[in-house]
């Protein structure tokens, strides 16, 4: 078989700020591969279907020496986030060719892992869920809500929860969490058509975090009995000084200052002692062995069935990977993004 085209995005230049597309990333269409003669060496041939445009991707392009809980990119490489891919070919016994596998995916047509650790089979629990949703609200967007709301939120019926970046792919699935559990749940987002989203899928006050004072309607719908952070900086300040007695919060993202912005000196830390708040972190891959099972048993079922609901924005090919990104950064996605790279 020829040789065929083999486009990758690759990791250009540490950012001072936003990553821009043609500087920070830089699409390389030059390349090709032949899928039947490329060498192995024991692992297996991916070939990518979708991957998934995170907040988190930011903080990955930094300088090797600038030290955080996930590697950073390497220079003058290929990108890589949580996607589904097929296996073309395999020389590991683990996989098999026509398996999909789910996991750290290169932003590449087709490539070759040294790792397969990294990568599950994935057989789809439900088949009407296009692909795109293994990577959204049925992957790890949806199992960082999902195992964080578990793990810290003790929830109870009647209690008053605020959800930042709530139309999100994280944000959207801790809300209709919230709800099941009898919640009352205010949200923010930034546009008007997020805000629509919002209330879409349950939220009971959602307001747009650009036109309206966040601090003026946590004082009028609260205290806050629990507290899902996206965002970090003044909203994580306004909660502060407006929570219950023994308020959770749940710190899941900062992206108000992930692009180089002046860091915000939290002002009512006080309030963490007087109303006795506790706060988490919650990373995904720490709750992975006690919630894996139960999610794949729950959310894809709920979202077939339109219990749960989730939205997308699609970017369609490699080339336009470092738009998608912007996007993502800039918060002018309208929903979860996805990069669909090719068809099955």
């Amino acid at each position: 078989m020829a040789p065929i085209k083999n486009g990758r995005l690759l990791f250009n230049e540490v950012p001072t700020g936003y990553p821009i597309p043609g500087r920070t990333t830089v699409y390389d269409g030059s390349g090709t591969i032949d899928v039947e003669s490329e060498p192995l060496n024991g692992s297996i041939l991916v070939k990518t279907l979708v991957l998934s445009v995170d907040p988190y991707l930011r903080g990955k392009m930094r300088a090797p020496e600038a030290k955080s809980y996930n590697p950073p990119f390497a220079l003058g490489e290929p990108l890589y986030s949580h996607g589904v891919g097929k296996v073309v070919r395999s020389e590991h016994a683990n996989f098999k060719p026509g398996d999909y596998v789910y996991g750290s995916l290169l932003y590449a047509e087709y490539f070759v892992p040294k790792d397969v650790s990294y990568l599950q089979v994935l057989v789809r629990p439900e088949p009407s869920l296009p692909w795109s949703v293994y990577i959204g609200a049925a992957g790890m967007p949806g199992q960082t809500a999902y195992y964080g709301w578990k793990a810290y939120s003790k929830a109870k019926a009647g209690e008053t929860v605020f959800v930042s970046t709530a139309a999100g792919p994280v944000g959207s699935m801790v809300v209709q969490l919230a709800k099941q559990d009898g919640c009352k749940v205010i949200a923010s987002a930034g546009s008007d058509e997020k805000v629509k989203f919002a209330k879409e899928i349950g939220a009971d006050v959602a307001f747009n975090y650009k036109t309206t004072n966040t601090e003026e309607v946590l004082a009028k719908e609260g205290p806050i009995d629990i507290y899902w952070d996206n965002v970090g900086g003044s909203t994580l300040d306004a909660v502060l000084g407006n929570v219950a007695p023994f308020a959770r919060i749940i710190i899941c993202g900062y992206i108000s200052q992930y692009n180089g912005e002046e860091p915000y000196g939290i002002k009512n830390m006080r309030q963490v002692l007087t109303n006795r708040v506790a706060i988490n972190g919650v990373l995904v891959f720490d709750h992975h062995a006690r919630y894996e099972e139960e999610f794949y048993k729950v959310v894809p079922k709920k979202l077939a069935t339109g219990e749960f609901k989730y939205s997308e924005d699609i970017t369609r090919g490699l080339d336009k990977g470092g738009e998608a990104i912007l996007e993502v950064q800039k918060g002018t996605n309208t929903a979860k993004k996805v990069i669909v790279v090719a068809n099955d």
